[in-house]
């Protein structure tokens, strides 16, 4: 192997890519990236950043030399293919961008990330947050005095910005479809509580309703309309409504694609043993969960798994090492530390080992027939550090006792 391409210039490409050289790679790197931007950290961006810090340095992002070609989005993939074989890759092949250069190799990261849902309709003052642009161009609407903010979509991204907005001052509104905030990710009494939370912050909160579209002047947004009739007056409104990994490009390369790219434990395309995924549009079988396919989207996950993808294109298959690691999260909303640890959605009883939610500390173990496969904290990250560790070791709760 002595050409290595990776697609996607941000932390899982850029990690990718740093674990290629330490681990001893001396041939050639592409980076591929379609920003203007080096690497840069993301998870500033729903927080200081809109309060005025330009501060998302990755380490290790300035170092890149010639291997980073920012600027150029990847729009084809061909694989070459072994002899009669329909889908295995044993070469390499080549990857066409959008201005139509051809960039060969003899192994391939794949890294491309994911995108924010989009409204079709469109006004201005309506955002997504992605990228530092994003960012930047939201704070810009801030510092001209827009103070009516609704926020569609309560996941993390939606929870910080509303967070970050009240502390800036704002009015803010969050509507989301479900009948809580992250119900499906937190559990029923997590979300409550976070439902609570948002309204104790000053958030008025609109949950089990859908946008249905948006009011406007002079091409300007002025308020947001929901399916039930209500119409509810915005300055800004940020769509957060969760994201779709970026595969588009990858269509007809004979790669398996279901909600990102599907890969094997160890992180190969599957059916491939020249080309590696990671990042948020890796969809990989988890072998701590029976070989479920799951995908993770989260910095932590991209962090170690540009690592871990990289570690084993060099390797090889037969020699490369399952990415068992526990899905992780975390987030800060209205000064409280939000934590899951796992696959809460996997379980058949939830039941909280840790302090209680109307005191503002707690953590909700996740089982299924008796066996940890999830947790989720709030202010408690030492408990949930330790269940963490038991998700990973299969432990088994005691039945509750009366």
């Amino acid at each position: 192997m002595s050409r290595i391409a990776v697609v996607g210039a941000s932390l899982a490409g850029l990690r990718a890519v740093q674990t290629l050289r330490s681990e001893g790679f001396a041939g050639d790197i592409t980076l591929i990236g379609a920003e203007t931007h080096r690497p840069y950290n993301r998870p500033p961006l729903s927080k200081s950043v809109l309060r005025g810090d330009d501060d998302v340095t990755l380490p290790g992002a300035e170092e890149l030399g010639g291997e980073w070609l920012g600027n150029r989005r990847a729009v084809r993939l061909r694989v070459d293919r072994s002899p009669g074989a329909a889908t295995a890759s044993t070469g390499g092949g080549s990857i066409t961008l959008d201005d139509g250069a051809e960039i060969p190799f003899d192994g391939l990261v794949i890294a491309t990330g994911a995108r924010p849902r989009r409204f079709a309709e469109r006004p201005g003052g309506v955002h997504e947050l992605r990228t530092i642009d994003d960012a930047l161009a939201l704070r810009a609407e801030l510092d001209a005095g827009h103070r009516s903010l609704v926020i569609v979509g309560g996941g993390f991204i939606g929870g910080e910005i509303a967070s970050t907005a009240r502390a800036l001052g704002l009015t803010v509104t969050l509507v989301d479809a479900g009948p809580y905030p992250m119900h499906g990710v937190l559990g029923v009494d997590t979300a409550r509580w976070l439902a609570a939370h948002h309204q104790k912050n000053g958030v008025e909160l609109i949950s089990g309703v859908r946008v249905a579209g948006f009011e406007s002047r002079d091409g300007r947004v002025t308020g947001v309309r929901l399916e039930n009739g209500r119409s509810i007056p915005a300055d800004l409104v940020v769509a957060g409504m969760g994201i779709v990994p970026n595969v588009e490009w990858l269509e007809g390369s004979g790669l398996t694609l279901d909600d990102g790219v599907v890969c094997t434990p160890s992180l190969f395309a599957e059916g491939t043993s020249t080309i590696v995924a990671a990042g948020d549009v890796a969809r990989w079988r988890h072998e701590l969960y029976g070989g479920a396919l799951v995908r993770v989207e989260h910095w932590a996950n991209a962090n170690a798994q540009g690592a871990v993808a990289a570690r084993n294109l060099l390797a090889g298959p037969e020699s490369a090492v399952p990415y068992a690691d526990v899905p992780a999260f975390g987030t800060h909303t209205h000064g409280a530390r939000i934590q899951t640890a796992g696959l809460p959605h996997l379980a058949d009883e939830a039941r909280t080992v840790h302090g209680a939610p109307e005191e503002g500390s707690f953590v909700v173990a996740f089982l299924r027939g008796g066996v940890l496969v999830g947790a989720v904290g709030v202010n408690a990250p030492k408990e949930l550090n330790r269940l963490k560790r038991g998700i990973a070791a299969g432990d088994v709760l005691e039945a509750a006792t009366s």
